[in-house]
């Protein structure tokens, strides 16, 4: 019976859902359940989520491995707010039949004036000014006029090309490298797509864009780095894994890198000794890139827009 579909969300920490008005569209599909802190186990996953017909994955923290996945039988849709699906294992969720639905885009200006914020943050030299002149100081350090240098954009979906858009906006040339380059897309975007040797040649900044997959897994490391210029920021928002973060460590301790602005890590939250943690050039914030009240709004409306749509029997933003 449609009163007896269970929807939950498993572990709404920080809030995200948790008294969003758009849940309320969703109580005439059956009963909707949340829990406002996060599962500390896998038995807990596996127990809030028991007997759901879908999940509401509101927080990438909660991980959902094939192991937690075949635990429940009941399960058909996962909707995430979010736009990677890192956090899923999925090919158990393809072998059992269940849905997954991201967000492709729909918070991509909100990401990218982040990661613009963030680029602007480390070329001004903001977080050492801050730290030093807090310490009673008067530093004096040149910073980075952004105008007329090269922004090398990494990934030219939704968020890249508002990157791009902004970069434009200030005076910057842009180049970019993507897996499926066009000369249409290069058009429409006003920027000329190179190799990847070439954008880490050429590039002053250089703004991580692209998904996580085996290929781009640590397409930022000690090789690639190395190939980079010694005064080169780098500015990721888009996933952890894009960058093989001993590597950057190490060319940010030896000088070989200028800065760099960083949302995203490889594990999170980092430790309370991070080497990052202790670093003058580094301007970090806490995988919050989307975190306005307009981003988290327009994220809970899309999820609740994909649980409807797969209920109805057209669903969309699948991921596979």
């Amino acid at each position: 019976m449609q009163d007896e579909l269970r929807i939950v969300i498993p572990g709404d920490d920080p809030p995200q859902m948790q008294g969003s008005l758009h849940l309320e569209r969703l109580k005439r599909y059956g009963k909707v359940i949340v829990y406002t802190d996060r599962p500390e186990t896998s038995e807990e996953k596996i127990k809030r989520a028991q007997g759901a017909k879908v999940i509401i994955n509101s927080r990438g923290l909660v991980k959902w491995p094939g192991d937690v996945l075949r635990e429940l039988p009941h399960l058909e849709m996962i909707a995430t707010c979010s736009i990677g699906v890192d956090n899923f294992d999925l090919d158990t969720a393809r072998e059992m039949g269940v849905v997954i639905c991201n967000q492709p885009g729909r918070t991509a200006p909100v990401v990218a004036e982040h990661a613009f914020g963030l680029m602007f943050a480390v070329a001004k030299r903001a977080a050492y000014f801050t730290k030093t002149m807090k310490a009673g100081q008067w530093p004096r350090l040149d910073s980075v006029f952004l105008r007329g240098k090269t922004l090398g954009v990494l990934g030219t979906g939704p968020i890249g090309s508002e990157m791009v858009r902004l970069a434009v906006s200030i005076g910057m040339k842009v180049i970019a490298w993507t897996y499926n380059p066009s000369d249409e897309r290069a058009r429409d975007l006003g920027v000329t797509y190179v190799s990847l040797e070439e954008l880490f040649k050429q590039s002053d900044v250089i703004s991580l864009h692209a998904k996580l997959t085996d290929d781009s897994r640590h397409l930022i490391n000690k090789e690639t780095l190395a190939k980079m210029k010694r005064n080169a920021i780098l500015i990721n928002c888009g996933r952890g894994g894009l960058v093989d973060t001993e590597a950057l460590v190490e060319a940010l301790q030896l000088g070989n890198l200028g800065g760099a602005g960083l949302d995203v890590f490889e594990t999170e939250p980092i430790s309370s000794d991070h080497p990052l943690l202790q670093m003058e050039q580094v301007v970090l914030t806490p995988h919050c890139a989307d975190m306005t009240p307009e981003g988290v709004d327009m994220l809970n409306e899309g999820a609740v827009d994909n649980v409807i749509a797969f209920l109805e029997g057209n669903p969309k933003n699948m991921v596979y």
